[in-house]
């Protein structure tokens, strides 16, 4: 087996789970601007802040599916990466 082709496997799982990280980063601007607007929108209309706080929890709760969707992917390719038991698999032939 050959070391080099065995650390560009792991490289790669660990910059894949590098930009999966990176997904909690476009979460929390996301979920910023999800409050902003419905602050905005309940200083414009306070009679409706009932309606608008329930329609933002609601997106909070869309928006963070994201991100811990993103950490899953993450540890998945850090502890249980299934490409480097094949590519393991593939050098011991």
């Amino acid at each position: 087996m050959d070391m080099m082709s065995f650390a560009v496997v792991i490289a790669a799982a660990q910059i894949g789970a590098g930009l999966g990280l990176l997904n909690g980063v476009a979460t929390a601007m996301g979920q910023g601007n999800v409050v902003a607007t419905a602050m905005q929108a309940v200083a414009r209309q306070p009679e409706a802040k009932s309606s608008i706080t329930g329609t933002m929890f609601l997106g909070l709760a869309m928006c963070e599916t994201s991100g811990i969707y993103g950490l899953l992917i993450a540890i998945i390719m850090l502890f249980a990466n299934p490409m480097v038991d094949i590519f393991l698999q593939y050098a011991a032939k």
